[in-house]
């Protein structure tokens, strides 16, 4: 099994990029036993979201303006 270390660099890797089919699995496996990993997935996702989200707004509102 892999580190959380190593886990937590997939995690941010595969938010910048398609991970391969292996890498996606070892993260599976590993944040189904490891709550830390975890936490860190879903709180990576939910920066990433709410960072889209708050570009999305900042472009319509600028598109408004104009």
């Amino acid at each position: 099994m892999r580190s959380c270390r190593d886990i937590t660099a997939l995690v941010s890797q595969g938010l910048d990029k398609q991970l391969s089919l292996g890498e996606r699995l070892a993260i599976g496996v590993h944040v189904m036993m490891c709550s830390r990993c975890r936490n860190f997935q879903s709180q990576a996702h939910f920066i990433r979201t709410t960072a889209h989200t708050y570009l999305e707004r900042l472009q319509d509102e600028s598109e408004k303006k104009s």
